[in-house]
């Protein structure tokens, strides 16, 4: 039988510190007789020259691999002699096949003969017969009973003459150290926790905070202890080494359907955020466009050699056969409301605290769902509040939030979206709903983009942390969200411009008429200069001054049904149909957030020009107003930094554009016609339409009148339909359920839902404020036909 070789980096012959001065006590972790007879062969040829027979012991521990829970009785006897023996952890690594000169699994392989790294008693036999280069030993590193049981003391508060418990943990700590040194065999990408929810639960702070919350509460600490360690299980991660990589395969094998091999990252920016990984906490915060996002993204990880991200997901996913197998590959499950069971809130707390302390990365969602309308959404809460409150107690010296953008050329959930927003029902996640997904992938779809925005330190933004201090239930403090929406507007700035995005920008911007290649090509010329000048990411394929690119992305557009060409005239023609302008529009909002501070400013200016007072003063009271209305739809830096971005923005057209307002109405309306291109027409239009049916349906009501929001929301439906009828709203995107609860959310804000003083007649003004605004939009969009058909320059 040939020997394997020891699987650890320097030096190839092991070392035994101490060992001529104890005994040796080697912990076998073995998975069938074959390993335990390769592992004692090795004790024989590696063992310390100067130790006898007698000085060194082989006694096997629980391994998981084999099933095996329960502890042999010769450990705890052999820890209760009294002596300080040397504890030695060995076990076997089988090692995939090497193809390239790299171990890697086969997806058929994993498929038919099982995981390679853990194979049966019949396979461990053919394959040490046929390639013992694959069968490698791995030494976990060795340390001192008295070390050991120092170390188990500390950690569960024990008397030093008692050793009950002493053996489960001495066979516990030897199973972490192999997976220490295995992994460096292996590689980080198989850094996963083991015994997790032992480890927890031993902690002094699981056991004390059950007792402290069975005194809360009043009832048995036992039932507590019962509860939380169910919670426990409910929302772990279990990792499987062969899950992971089995996971990986079908994630190719699923987006590829859809996508081919596009898949496009920087590897630079992802070696960065590995770096910064091996010394900090990090956690992922990709936007959430689509159903692939989370598996494009852990593949992406997974083929630079990260370990799985420990992923965030909804208790709604957990159908079979997705749940456990994605629950093997890092993702854990937690309920959608929580906050009434303050058991299970504590059992998550322990969960991130637990996370962070290891190093672990963290991946979920800020906005907390897919986005139905392809802008970023407000963020969410509730799992930054964790982070951030085991990082201020002191679970790690710093924790980094990955802000992550992943675009799509297109997509195969819009349809779903359009339905929804226009009152139709969600679809609920089930087996069948998954191959439903699976089935939409038949086509192509284009391709896939993943960004990585500039780190957010915790340190640097909150401070150092305040090891000791107690836990916060807090969720919305101020400092909070201004952390969210750091994080939310790195995602905006970092999203990169798709052909797809841009197309479909240019052509809702053209008033519901069909325009030739040669025309649509006059018309990006102002966009793409926009988008040069201020160098906003884009994707490697966007040409679009070129008739031939061009020509291609409108014909993917067509194939898509998203637009619709007529080629029986002279020339064909390209247009967005009005049942399908909310499908254009999702892939339009997707970059909206680059052009939204240029619309207001063209707005602001307008309005500097209908009213009287100075100029400058005149120009900016009305941009903050914008800014206000215009607030929960877009991420608005603070006061003076928009203040400073509107600036920037008004001197790509203008270097000099304060004294061309200070001339008022002739340099105003000079620096209007400066601007290029146009965006309001494009950008707010639809947002101030959809404001527009909530206004006029709150101010049709009665002021004491009851207010039912769903009642509300569907009756907001029927009237934005009749507008649409009358030509009063101009885009079917206007007609949005999304865009609806958004203005009503703004009205809540200015107290016009809710019975109180003055409700009707400020009812009437919001009302007249939104019609302004879009009067104001109207005109920009004259001034862009204008200059289309060459009225103006």
């Amino acid at each position: 039988m040939a020997t394997p070789r020891l699987a650890q980096p320097t030096p190839e012959e092991p070392t035994w510190p101490g060992a001529e001065r104890r005994p040796i006590v080697f912990l076998l972790d073995v998975a069938s007789g074959l390993e335990r007879k390769v592992l004692e062969r090795w004790i024989a040829a590696h063992r310390p020259a100067d130790a006898s027979q007698n000085g060194v012991e082989a006694i096997a521990i629980p391994s998981a691999r084999a099933g095996k829970r329960k502890l042999d009785p010769k450990l705890e006897a052999r820890l209760a002699i009294g002596d300080d023996p040397l504890m030695a952890p060995l076990r076997i690594a089988w090692q995939p096949p090497e193809i390239d000169g790299v171990h890697r699994t086969r997806l058929r392989d994993l498929l038919s003969t099982g995981d390679p790294r853990d194979p049966g008693r019949l396979r461990q036999r053919w394959v040490l017969r046929r390639h013992p280069e694959r069968c490698r030993v791995v030494a976990g590193e060795p340390a001192p009973l008295s070390q050991l049981r120092e170390r188990w003391q500390r950690a569960c508060g024990t008397d030093a003459a008692q050793t009950t418990g002493l053996a489960d943990f001495v066979a516990l700590q030897a199973t972490l150290a192999l997976e220490r040194a295995e992994r460096r065999l292996r590689g980080t990408r198989y850094k996963v926790p083991r015994f997790v929810r032992e480890n927890i639960e031993a902690r002094p702070s699981f056991r004390g905070g059950v007792a402290r919350l069975a005194r809360e509460i009043g009832k048995p600490e036992g039932r507590i202890a019962k509860d939380a360690s169910r919670y426990l299980r409910e929302i772990a991660a279990t990792h499987s080494p062969y899950v992971i990589d089995l996971t990986a395969h079908l994630i190719r094998l699923l987006y590829t359907r859809g996508y081919g091999e596009a898949l496009h990252y920087d590897h630079d920016e992802l070696e960065k955020v590995y770096t910064l990984a091996q010394r900090h906490p990090v956690v992922f915060l990709p936007s959430h466009k689509s159903n692939l996002d989370h598996l494009v993204l852990q593949y992406a990880l997974h083929e630079n050699g990260h370990p799985p991200n420990h992923t965030a997901g909804g208790i709604n996913m957990n159908f079979f056969p997705v749940g456990p197998l994605v629950r093997r590959s890092g993702v854990f499950f937690i309920r959608r409301s929580f906050k009434d069971n303050p058991v299970y809130k504590f059992v998550l707390r322990q969960y991130i605290d637990y996370l962070i302390e290891k190093r672990f990365s963290l991946e979920w969602y800020i906005e907390g769902g897919r986005s139905r309308s392809g802008k970023l959404l407000p963020p969410m809460f509730g799992m930054l509040h964790y982070v951030v409150d085991a990082y201020r107690r002191g679970k790690s010296e710093d924790v980094y939030l990955i802000p992550v953008a992943i675009a799509y050329d297109q997509i195969q959930d819009v349809d779903a979206y359009v339905a929804e927003q226009r009152g139709g029902a969600k679809s609920h996640e089930s087996f069948g709903w998954f191959l439903g997904v699976v089935r939409q992938l038949r086509r192509r779809y284009g391709d896939i983009h993943i960004n990585f925005g500039a780190p957010v330190s915790l340190q640097a933004a909150l401070g150092p942390p305040e090891p000791g201090a107690e836990p916060k239930d807090e969720e919305q403090t101020l400092q909070l969200q201004k952390l969210a929406f750091q994080v939310a507007v790195r995602i905006n700035r970092v999203t990169p411009i798709t052909p797809t995005s841009l197309v479909t920008m240019a052509l809702l911007g053209g008033g519901g008429r069909a325009f030739t290649v040669a025309e649509i090509l006059r018309g990006m010329a102002n966009l793409l200069s926009y988008v040069r000048r201020r160098a906003l990411p884009i994707t490697s394929d966007l040409n679009l001054d070129d008739e031939a690119d061009l020509k291609r992305a409108l014909d993917t557009l067509v194939e898509s049904k998203v637009v619709t060409a007529y080629a029986a005239g002279l020339d064909t023609v390209y247009q967005i149909a009005p049942e399908q302008e909310p499908t254009a529009a999702y892939y339009r909002n997707t970059i909206i957030h680059f052009f939204v501070n240029g619309a207001l400013a063209e707005l602001a200016l307008l309005e500097a020009l209908e009213r009287e007072g100075e100029p400058q003063t005149r120009f900016w009271d009305a941009a903050m107003g914008l800014r206000d209305l215009m607030k929960f739809e877009f991420f608005f830096a603070e006061k003076d930094e928009f203040r400073t971005e509107v600036d920037t923005e008004l001197r790509l057209h203008d270097p000099d554009w304060e004294h061309a307002l200070s001339r008022a109405r002739p340099g105003l309306e000079q620096l209007i016609r400066r601007i290029r291109p146009f965006s309001a027409h494009r950008v707010l239009r639809p947002f101030l339409e959809s404001y527009r049916v909530v206004a006029d349906g709150l101010a049709r009501r009665e002021p004491a009148a009851p207010f039912d929001e769903p009642a509300f929301i569907a009756s907001s439906l029927a009237l934005a339909r009749q507008y649409q009828l009358q030509k009063r709203v101009h885009s079917g995107e206007s007609v949005s359920k999304v865009l609806f609860a958004t203005a009503l959310r703004l009205a809540r804000n200015r107290k016009l839902v809710d019975p109180g003083p003055d409700l009707a007649e400020r009812r009437q003004r919001f009302a007249a404020e939104i019609r302004d605004a879009l009067r104001r939009v109207d005109a920009i969009g004259a001034l862009a036909q204008a200059r289309r058909v060459g009225l103006i320059d």
